[in-house]
């Protein structure tokens, strides 16, 4: 069909899907990790948000906790902003995705893509090293098929070395979590995340609770 004279032109670099994943050259980018070696805490999504990876920051949309809730759990001793993401690193914590490709819903994910990412976030964490690995919603731990029911908090398995811990997810969109619950959750791992700051620089190795 021939464009109308004086239509806007449809720019190849400015389109978005239909399953919601724009296609231009910035989207197609991966979400930079906020990484380092032997940090605390390395945060864990599924995959980031179209706004997350428009902006190049990590959580930034509106209604998500995740930087309101790390603030309340005692992580950091202000609330960050998506803004200021690179800032966690100064208080030994980063922030990565099990699968880099952006989405408007992690729903729209697939299983082949986790089971894709799985080798590749291993090698990830058997490189950086962090102490714990804080998964953000079941859905991201048990998607790369490690197990398939998750309970909350500390798990069994550990992943090169690194304590596993399940997080509830701090979308909006996660209405079983009032904030109060979750920043009681977040807190509960940064009370093990003090117990490895010993002075003796060796990361602390905490046993999981008995499956009730």
């Amino acid at each position: 069909m021939q464009r109308r004279s004086g239509a806007p032109r449809e720019d190849a670099d400015s389109r978005v899907s239909t399953r919601g994943v724009c296609t231009s050259p910035a989207m197609k980018q991966a979400l930079p990790d906020i990484i380092s070696t032997n940090l605390d805490v390395l945060f864990c999504g599924i995959n980031p948000g179209l706004m997350a990876a428009m902006t190049g920051h990590h959580f930034v949309g509106r209604s998500n906790r995740f930087w309101k809730v790390l603030h309340q759990a005692g992580f950091t001793p202000e609330e960050l902003s998506p803004q200021d993401d690179h800032g966690l690193l100064k208080y030994g914590y980063g922030i990565t995705s099990v699968i880099q490709r952006p989405t408007a819903n992690a729903s729209e994910l697939s299983p082949r893509e986790f089971t894709l990412a799985a080798r590749g976030f291993e090698q990830k964490i058997a490189h950086y090293q962090p102490h714990f690995v804080a998964f953000l919603g079941k859905a991201a731990y048990a998607g790369m098929g490690r197990l398939r029911s998750v309970d909350w908090g500390l798990q069994r398995d550990r992943m090169h070395g690194a304590a596993v811990w399940a997080l509830p997810n701090p979308s909006g969109r996660n209405r079983s979590f009032s904030l109060d619950r979750l920043a009681e959750a977040y807190r509960e791992l940064y009370l093990e995340v003090l117990a490895t700051r010993d002075g003796s620089g060796a990361p602390h190795r905490p046993t999981p609770k008995a499956r009730s």
